[in-house]
């Protein structure tokens, strides 16, 4: 006879197609974000993208989103711990992009997580969130939308607002 226990051990937290989230380390919150289980990497808008030596250490410096979004700030964040990495766009097109590390808030979690920066700007979402965030965390109920956006408000206060920015 068959076992058909459920073999995942951690409950995992249902989210809809599209998500509101926060990247409290650059202080900004409910930003619209795309759910895509179909992408491997999560990605985030930005231009404006140049890199400096400063004393030895390389910094990366970028602008988020568009100047038409209606969060944007003419505010260049600096990043030291970054990295390029060469992946596979949506047309299937090999292309190197910079890599960061941020924390993302999302249906009441805060998860380190990896995001790709590219030009976004043809698309509806300035955020994807890709399977590396998802996988053993998450499932998409993708009838639904902004299914965390309540219990990001309650875990909003608890998080520190410790903005990079320069």
């Amino acid at each position: 006879m068959i076992n058909l226990k459920n073999p995942i051990k951690k409950k995992l937290t249902i989210i809809g197609r599209r998500e509101r989230i926060d990247l409290p380390s650059l202080g900004l919150k409910s930003l619209k974000a795309k759910i895509d289980t179909g992408a491997f990497s999560s990605s985030i808008h930005c231009h404006k993208i140049y890199t400096k030596k400063i004393k030895k250490t390389n910094y990366l410096y970028f602008n988020l989103l568009e100047p038409s979004h209606p969060k944007y700030e003419e505010t260049f964040y600096e990043v030291s711990d970054f990295r390029q990495k060469k992946i596979k766009n949506s047309f299937g097109q090999s292309e190197t992009r910079y890599l960061i590390k941020l924390p993302i808030l999302i249906s009441g979690q805060v998860i380190e997580t990896n995001f790709t920066l590219s030009n976004r700007s043809e698309m509806k979402y300035p955020i994807l969130l890709g399977r590396d965030l998802l996988r053993g965390r998450f499932l998409v109920d993708v009838s639904k939308i902004n299914l965390g956006a309540k219990l990001n408000n309650e875990h909003r206060k608890l998080i520190p607002k410790k903005p990079k920015r320069i």
